[in-house]
């Protein structure tokens, strides 16, 4: 396994927006990474990226080795099930990874690629955002900490598939495919199973466009909901969080930029790295959610 001395060179794999807009940015203004490459399965947007943080571009299959040989730790901002082989790619070239949610969209997809990064024994982190933003990844840490929570009710609604989406870019065809379920759903569960357990029963209906609403079990005896999606209105997209319990009731705060908290990934992936302990939001976890996700989808199918 590799130990940074001092800056962790990063390759970013995706030149997509959020790409553009999250991880490339964050990587290169970090004073503890370098950003020594971007690859991306179209060569233009990979030249694209790389030339606007000064770094190279790869591309093509010989392109993931050359990146992967030139880094110690590889992101992703790629399509979950385009992600997952890359990942199990890296770690057999021994590098740390930075994944996007979810690891992938199969439960087989996802159970492979974190049995080939503990396998490798490198260092991994996904990036759900509630769990670095510093403001929510605070109170995450303080009410995981008081306990004694009855209920969570939870809120994750866009409007990028509705009809009325304003946006500059066209969605992702796996978020078409799989809608707000897979692409806000690992944001949720990335705060509920901290806070109440892990998820022990699924029940999901579905509403008004991708528009489901689950209803989890947890391993505390508590209960929650949750109601994601990308085809709400614009006037009613939002995201928000409550708890009840003992202490009566706390709300989820405000988030800050992405690119704050993707520094805060890449923080704690190196802290990973260092002492050799596992992220709690790790490969591991990353499959859990997916094994959450899959069954709530099997019921709604």
């Amino acid at each position: 396994m590799s130990h940074p001395v001092r800056n962790l060179r990063f390759g970013l794999f995706g030149a997509g927006p959020w790409a553009g807009q999250t991880h490339a940015p964050a990587i290169h203004a970090h004073g503890g990474a370098d950003l020594v490459g971007v690859w991306a399965r179209r060569p233009e947007a990979a030249a694209a990226l790389a030339g606007a943080h000064e770094t190279t571009a790869y591309s093509g299959d010989k392109g993931v080795d050359e990146l992967l040989a030139a880094c110690e730790a590889a992101a992703f901002a790629l399509p979950p099930d385009v992600q997952a082989p890359l990942v199990i790619r890296a770690a057999a070239a021994g590098r740390h990874v930075l994944l996007d949610k979810p690891v992938a969209t199969s439960v087989a997809l996802a159970r492979e690629t974190a049995e080939a990064i503990e396998r490798a024994g490198v260092a991994s982190v996904v990036f759900c955002t509630l769990r670095f933003a510093p403001d929510t990844a605070a109170w995450l840490g303080e009410q995981t900490a008081a306990g004694g929570w009855f209920t969570a009710h939870a809120r994750w609604l866009g409007a990028l598939l509705g009809p009325d989406a304003d946006t500059p870019d066209a969605p992702s065809p796996w978020r078409v495919e799989k809608g707000g379920l897979w692409d806000v759903g690992p944001h949720v569960l990335s705060v509920l199973i901290p806070l109440l357990g892990d998820v022990t029963e699924v029940s999901a209906v579905s509403g008004l466009g991708d528009t489901v609403h689950m209803a989890l079990g947890h391993a505390s005896g508590a209960s929650s909901t949750a109601t994601v999606g990308l085809s709400a209105p614009p006037e009613a997209a939002g995201a928000s969080l409550e708890l009840i319990g003992e202490r009566g009731r706390a709300v989820l705060p405000r988030w800050n930029d992405p690119v704050i908290a993707y520094r805060a990934a890449v923080d704690e992936l190196r802290v990973s790295i260092r002492s050799g302990v596992p992220h709690p939001c790790d490969a591991r976890f990353g499959l859990r959610m997916t094994e959450i996700l899959a069954e709530a989808e099997s019921v709604l199918r």
